[in-house]
Parts: C-alpha cells; structure tokens; sequence
C-alpha cells in the first residue's frame, strides 16, 4: 500500500510539474514541419507527439493534435497539403502533447475519436468541446481518401487508453507512444499502463506490420517492424534483469546502480522513470 501511494505522489508531482512547465513554455519559435510518409500518409513534426495524416479528395483524417498554441501553426502546414475539411481526429491516448489541441479543433467541428478509457480520463480535466464525440472498446474503421483507416485497441500499455491506427493501402501504422526511437518507455501506471501490456501490445505491432510497413512512433523517426522487435527486446531483456534483481531481494537504488539499461543508455537516455516502473510492476518496494 506505501508503494502505490508513493507512485501515487510521485506521478501527481510530476503532472503538476508538466502543466506549470507547458504553462510556462514559448511556442513561438516551433516549427511544424510536414514529411511524407507513403501513399495519403503524412506525419506533421513540431512539439509533442508525431501528428499522423491521410490527406486526399474527402478531406484529412488526423491522428493527435500535439499542443493547443500550436494549433494555428498545425492548420496552416495541413493547407500546404490539402484545403479540405478536417473531417477526423483520432487521439492514441490522453497525454496533453497529443490531445492539447483537442478542444480548438472541436470548436471547428472536427469529429475527436478515441477509446472509452480516453474520454473518461480526459472528461476529468477538460471541457466538453475537447472530449471524444464516437469511442470505442475495440476497433473502428474510417473509409476515406481511397484509404482504410484501421483504429484497434491494445492491451493496457503506455496508458490504459492506447490505440493503433493502420492506414491500411498505405502500409503506415502511427504507434502513439508505445513506441517511441527517442527515449526508453514511459509506462503510464498513474493513467493504467504496464509493463506487460507494453510486451503484448509491441507483440500486437510487430503481428500487424509487414516488411515493408512503415511505423510512425509518437515521438521520433519513420521506423521499420525490426525496429520495434528490437525495441521490444531491449524492454524484455531490461525487465528480465530487473526480476532477477527483485526476488534477490535488491533495492530500487541497488538497481540503479548496477545500471541493468547500460547497453542502452547511449541510445535512449535517461532510464530512470523507465526503470522505476518496471520495478515496482515486477514487486519492488519503491
């Protein structure tokens, strides 16, 4: 019980600390920058997440909306691809460097997507405009643009809200957060991850992708279905270290000290909120 109030405390600390942070943070210097994925497909890069698109004659499907000062810079690098109607928003979790954007693109109409779990936990921070008008348990298909755009839910992961989209004649399936090329894992116990929904559904990813399907992360680079085995791997092997750890009955700085992340820290970073989280999933007392 100590444990869960300390992941308690040190999850609400560290939302509190990101919403003084945004509040706080200049956009003016962001640029969106718009890459061409494959077929209808593109992604928009600036702040927060990797904004995914199906642009063509119907119109844009549009995949998160990353921070709500950025929207006016999002709409204007979506009319240098296309001048139809955001007719779509679909939103792969509840992080606000996904959904910030939610409520001025409802105002305009947009129809917002997204699991149940999403509109439950957004429900409890934002305005109406902002929330979810269609959810779903399970899958949703969008036809649209020549394109069949392929929502499906995961296992409990990055958050208990994750979502895959697959655009199906494109080959290019946007990730959300579960996987990301820029840092170790976030798993999101506060808002319902966990590590061994992370496992399964980076299973689920690499089952959908072919070889040639492109995998758009929620944060980084254009990836291939080799990239996530190996990500994967490196969550498996990480976590195989960190069990052993525990039934020996090692503490949570113990650990950190004997550095189970080395032969991947050049690669992603900083391990520590990674590592905090996948000890206390696996029984450690934090």
């Amino acid at each position: 019980m100590l444990r869960d109030y300390s992941l308690l405390a040190l999850f609400t600390l560290s939302s509190f600390a990101s919403q003084m942070a945004l509040a706080q943070r200049d956009f003016s210097n962001v640029e969106i920058t718009a890459h061409h994925v494959a077929g209808s497909v593109y992604y928009l890069e600036g702040a927060g997440g990797n904004i995914g698109l199906s642009v063509g004659d119907d119109g844009v499907v549009m995949i998160d909306d990353q921070y709500a000062p950025l929207t006016d810079k999002i709409l204007a690098a979506i009319r240098q691809l296309n001048q139809g109607e955001i007719r779509f928003l679909i939103n792969t979790h509840v992080h606000g460097d996904h959904t910030g954007g939610n409520e001025n693109l409802g105002k305009m109409g947009a129809l917002i997507l997204a699991r149940d779990e999403v509109r439950v936990r957004l429900a409890a921070q934002s305005p109406a405009v902002a929330l979810p008008v269609l959810t779903y348990s399970d899958t949703i298909t969008i036809h649209l643009n020549g394109e069949e755009v392929h929502a499906f839910s995961i296992p409990p992961a990055h958050t208990d809200g994750d979502t895959f989209i697959h655009f199906m004649e494109s080959d290019v399936i946007h990730a959300g957060d579960v996987f990301r090329t820029t840092a170790f894992p976030v798993i999101d116990t506060n808002n319902g991850g966990s590590l061994e929904g992370s496992l399964q559904a980076l299973g689920l990813l690499i089952e959908a992708a072919g070889p040639e399907t492109k995998i758009l992360p929620g944060h980084g680079e254009i990836s291939s279905r080799s990239d996530v085995m190996a990500f994967r791997d490196m969550i498996t092997d990480v976590s195989t270290q960190i069990r052993a750890m525990v039934e020996q009955g090692l503490s949570y700085e113990d650990i950190f000290a004997a550095n189970p992340t080395e032969a991947y820290n050049a690669r992603y970073g900083d391990p520590g909120r990674f590592l905090r989280a996948v000890f206390s999933e696996l029984g450690g007392e934090v």
